[in-house]
């Protein structure tokens, strides 16, 4: 069972149903989509390479802690999540074809706090906080990453791959 049929309860429907496959009490839906959908959204996106820039993230971070200079990232435009691939999509194509999704909408502001927590994590490098950017980047930064991850996992097994 996903993540998101744990939130809400799903109403049995038939094949050639019309009907919402969620309860009316819920007021929400799922990442479940048609087949034909799924195949036009695949095209589009790549969440396996979402996945993999936004895990590289945090080793780039972690090399920058332990002294590995890194001047391509800066705390003004890592903080900015439209500014990466996922985050393009999301803002563009992605919001076009699942806007309607109340998870859509947990995945982007997800999203966005996981860009704010590594913005935070390379100013306390920044300003030689290092003990604050380790402990930013274990924890919130880590959290936020996973939280990430787990809703691209979920946004994936709703498109059928």
């Amino acid at each position: 069972m996903g993540f998101f049929n744990r939130l809400f309860k799903i109403r049995p429907q038939g094949p050639d149903s019309l009907e919402s496959a969620w309860a009316s009490e819920d007021n929400a839906s799922e990442l479940v989509l048609d087949e034909e959908y799924a195949s036009t959204l695949m095209t589009e996106i790549d969440i396996d390479t979402a996945i993999t820039a936004h895990e590289a993230l945090r080793g780039r971070l972690q090399r920058m802690l332990d002294g590995a200079p890194d001047p391509a990232l800066q705390p003004d435009t890592l903080c900015r999540a439209e500014h990466c691939f996922l985050g393009r999509w999301l803002h563009g194509d992605g919001r076009d074809a699942l806007g309607r999704f109340p998870a859509f909408d947990m995945l982007v502001a997800r999203h966005r706090y996981f860009h704010v927590q590594a913005a935070a994590v390379l100013a306390h490098l920044r300003a030689g906080e290092l003990d604050k950017a380790q402990r930013t980047l274990q924890g919130s930064y880590r959290q936020s990453s996973t939280q990430v991850v787990v809703l691209l996992k979920e946004l994936k097994r709703g498109m059928g791959r």
